[in-house]
């Protein structure tokens, strides 16, 4: 019988949070753990061999293989712009304090 080691699944939404803990054998690859998890019923943009998946805040390969304690993270694509969200809301609180200052 193969050692098992226990794993987290994490995948977050704004309004939504998944974390499933697991225990699953020695060997077991992140694309593995993440149908053993479920969370492609749940979720069904999620497939098993995404490229934006990470352990502990660093992208890995699907293919790599886990270790004790990992914790897998399934990242949302970006859909805005950092910087321009960043621009907008300086712009938004300048806007606020000519207000404030006008009064």
């Amino acid at each position: 019988m193969s050692e098992l080691i226990e794993i987290e699944v994490a995948y977050a939404l704004p309004e939504n949070q998944f974390l499933e803990c697991l225990k699953v054998p020695n060997g077991t690859t992140v694309a593995q753990a993440i149908k053993l998890s479920g969370i492609c019923n749940k979720f069904s943009e999620i497939q098993p061999n995404d490229k934006s998946l990470g352990i502990f805040g660093k992208l890995v390969k699907s293919e790599a293989i886990l270790r004790n304690h990992d914790r897998i993270e399934i990242y949302r694509p970006i859909t805005v712009d950092p910087k321009e969200k960043r621009r907008k809301r300086v712009e938004k609180a300048i806007a606020s304090n000519k207000k404030i200052n006008k009064q």
